[in-house]
């Protein structure tokens, strides 16, 4: 899985962000690129605040790093909208961020969802998320790794 990271084939495509900029992201980032996360939970709100559709399967985009660098290229395989309340052990395990039940995920989630960071992002000081949340899960495959030498 190897391209040139000008390749025009990928100049096009949208750019996609994991959590906001640091060590979530350089987490998150670096699963994708060995393969272990290949699934992600978004939030139809987030969707919704920013007036973005929601992910199509087959869509591309390039994954950008913390210094906003590209890295890699996904393709999304499959999408759901479902409560918060109804993600399965599969997909938390398909996140490739260790979690071994999905209450230990729904809890690392939250705190993200809570964080400022996040209540800022959707102009919402006081968002949170229950049972009934929509949730955008997500299933992607790594198409190509944008990484100099790769």
């Amino acid at each position: 899985m190897t391209t040139d990271a000008a390749s025009p084939d990928f100049a096009s495509l949208p750019r996609v962000e994991f959590a906001f900029p640091g060590p979530l992201r350089d987490q998150l980032v670096a699963a994708i690129l060995i393969g272990s996360k290949t699934a992600t939970t978004g939030l139809v709100v987030d969707y919704e605040h920013e007036g973005e559709s929601l992910p199509e399967v087959g869509s591309r985009s390039v994954v950008v790093d913390s210094d906003d660098r590209p890295v890699a290229v996904i393709e999304v395989t499959d999408v759901r909208v479902v409560l918060l309340a109804q993600v399965d052990l599969a997909h938390v395990v398909d996140e490739g961020e260790g979690h071994t039940s999905v209450a230990e995920w729904r809890a690392a989630h939250e705190r993200f969802w809570h964080s400022e960071e996040m209540r800022a992002a959707l102009d919402d000081p006081e968002f949170t998320v229950d049972d009934a949340t929509q949730a955008v899960l997500e299933r992607f495959r790594l198409i190509a790794d944008l990484r100099p030498g790769r």
